[in-house]
């Protein structure tokens, strides 16, 4: 079965049994300046699914949705979504304001109160201003509609850092009939998906019953968004939410699932490629290694490897970094290890074997050109000593190619992630001011 993929398509607005709609009501209190309030309602009670934070302190919307799921993951009517302000640490009135926002969303559009999830992302510790929430709820529920221009309004709606949307559409034909799997993201620091400041809806017209959208969507998540790591740190807002209209009938869950993947494997490394200050994409792939743990947390070790992540940015091939952090890692997790047979290639060109270095000029040169093949944008100073980056859209999906065969297994991870660069110090060190 052939499964058409589209980066640039209206995304949830696209699918059938939906409608959408997005306002901007100061949440950030800047200045009505950018939309921050988002609405995805089902025509009908959909099967809903949810993947969550794995940080002991986790947010107001992510304890509320939760609950929520856990009795009432066959009647949802739709999500409510802010960014600005994760609605995190804020004590008893957090979760009041979560409860709130759900009250409010399900009475804008006639649905039962507890038929609403609830998706915060922004800064922590401040409370949500409810009345700017409260107006945003109802613009949106003015502008609900499958309109395409709706559908890219309400996914630029759950950016906060994120310099551009993220969606992704699968169609296929079943029987007949024209099915649709879309989903949005957003994400872009405080990313090592366990999973992290990231927001992912994910929408299909595909009657999923909710224990096999539950299942399906736990698999997809560990193969992506848990595969990914921007500066390894882990959020207290992660939510991954599927909802299924119920539709189309369908019975091809073989198809079904590797639609999902596809689509969250296009939003997880769309996710690392809009990273707060990625100017290289890094995908790492470990094979033969002893199981597929080891196998993910080498590939994550490496993409969060500090002296690493700015050799890559400085497009600087110092490879003894990378080799050093893998056996860094083996020797803190795994240790006896055997890695006399750990081989490693950079853009395909051998740099690790048989227990040293493969080396040489035209070697370096190669190194050279693969790392400057990657880069996303050439950084540069402004006149107050900050770096910026000269475009906000990525021209190409280019990446930093690493390859680990560690010759001791049959397991094999492939792990993405980014570089360390002036931008994302210079982001992270005036985020609240």
């Amino acid at each position: 079965m052939s499964i058409e993929f589209t980066n640039d398509s209206p995304g949830v607005s696209d699918v059938p049994g939906f409608r959408v709609g997005a306002a901007g009501c100061d949440i950030r209190n800047k200045g009505l300046d950018r939309l921050d309030l988002t609405l995805v309602v089902a025509d009908q009670p959909c099967a809903a699914a949810g993947v969550f934070t794995t940080n002991d302190v986790k947010a107001a919307p992510v304890r509320f949705c939760q609950q929520v799921l856990a009795v009432s993951a066959d009647k949802i009517r739709g999500i409510v979504g802010n960014s600005g302000n994760a609605n995190a640490c804020t004590a008893a009135q957090g979760d009041a304001d979560a409860v709130a926002m759900a009250k409010l969303a399900a009475a804008a559009v006639g649905a039962p109160a507890d038929a609403f999830l609830v998706c915060s992302t922004g800064r922590i510790g401040e409370l949500l201003p409810m009345a700017k929430v409260a107006d945003g709820i109802k613009v949106s529920a003015s502008r609900l509609s499958r309109d395409a221009t709706e559908g890219v309004r309400s996914a630029n709606a759950i950016l906060t850092s994120d310099t551009r949307p993220k969606s992704v559409t699968a169609r296929f034909v079943w029987e007949g009939k024209t099915v649709t799997i879309a989903g949005i993201a957003k994400g872009a620091g405080m990313i090592e998906p366990n999973l992290a400041t990231m927001l992912v809806y994910l929408l299909t017209d595909i009657a999923v019953p909710r224990a096999e959208l539950r299942q399906m969507l736990a698999r997809a998540v560990d193969a992506s968004f848990n595969a990914i790591s921007i500066d390894s740190d882990t959020s207290t807002s992660d939510t991954v939410v599927a909802l299924s209209s119920g539709r189309v009938p369908f019975s091809d869950w073989g198809a079904f699932e590797r639609g999902l993947h596809q689509v969250c494997r296009d939003l997880a490394e769309d996710v690392v490629r809009n990273g707060e200050g990625v100017r290289h994409v890094i995908r790492v792939t470990v094979r033969n290694a002893a199981s597929l743990g080891l196998a993910r947390s080498i590939g994550k070790a490496v993409v969060n490897g500090p002296l690493f992540k700015c050799a890559v940015a400085g497009n600087d091939p110092n490879v003894g970094r990378l080799i050093q952090a893998i056996g860094k890692h083996v020797g803190a997790t795994a240790p006896g290890t055997d890695l006399s047979r750990l081989r490693a290639r950079m853009g395909g060109v051998e740099i690790f074997a048989q227990g040293a270095f493969q080396l040489d000029p035209g070697k370096e040169a190669a190194l050279v050109a693969h790392l400057r093949g990657a880069e996303l944008y050439t950084s540069r100073p402004t006149p107050d000593g900050m770096f910026s980056a000269p475009i906000d859209y990525p021209p190409h999906e280019r990446a930093v190619e690493l390859e680990i065969d560690l010759g001791n297994g049959a397991a094999s991870a492939a792990v993405v992630g980014g570089d360390l660069t002036h931008e994302y110090v210079s982001e992270n060190a005036d985020y609240r001011s």
